[in-house]
C-alpha cells in the first residue's frame, strides 16, 4: 500500500503523477445530494477509514505546496503560514498552563 500509485490512476490517461490529486472515481458534491441520498453519501466518503483521513491530509499538504511554496516567486507567504500554524498548534499544546496565568480582579 505505501509507496504506490493509486488505482484509479493510469500514466495513458491522466499524464505524469501529482500527489494533488484525486484518481478516484468523481462522487457528486454535498450541495447537490439530496436528503434521502445523504447516508449512502456519507458511507462512500469513508469516514471509518483512517487511510482515506490519511491521503486526504496528503493531498492537502501538496495542494498547498504547489500553490504557496514551489512557484518561483514564492515570497514569505509559506513561512509566516507556518509560523502563524505553528503558534496555534503550540498555543493549544500549552492552553493548561497558560490558562492558569489569567490576570483577573474579583470584586467580590
Amino acid at each position: 500500500m505505501l509507496g504506490q500509485l493509486p488505482s484509479g490512476y493510469s500514466k495513458a490517461i491522466h499524464g505524469p503523477y501529482d500527489p494533488a490529486i484525486f484518481y478516484g472515481k468523481a462522487d457528486m458534491p454535498l450541495s447537490q445530494v439530496k436528503v434521502y441520498q445523504l447516508p449512502a453519501w456519507l458511507l462512500r466518503k469513508q469516514f471509518y477509514n483512517p487511510v482515506a483521513y490519511g491521503r486526504a491530509a496528503s493531498r492537502a499538504y501538496w495542494r498547498w505546496n504547489h500553490k504557496y511554496v514551489l512557484p518561483k516567486y514564492s515570497g514569505i507567504t509559506p513561512l509566516l503560514q507556518m509560523t502563524v500554524g505553528l503558534c496555534g498548534v503550540f498555543y493549544v499544546m500549552n492552553y493548561s498552563k497558560i490558562s492558569h496565568h489569567a490576570n483577573a480582579k474579583y470584586h467580590w
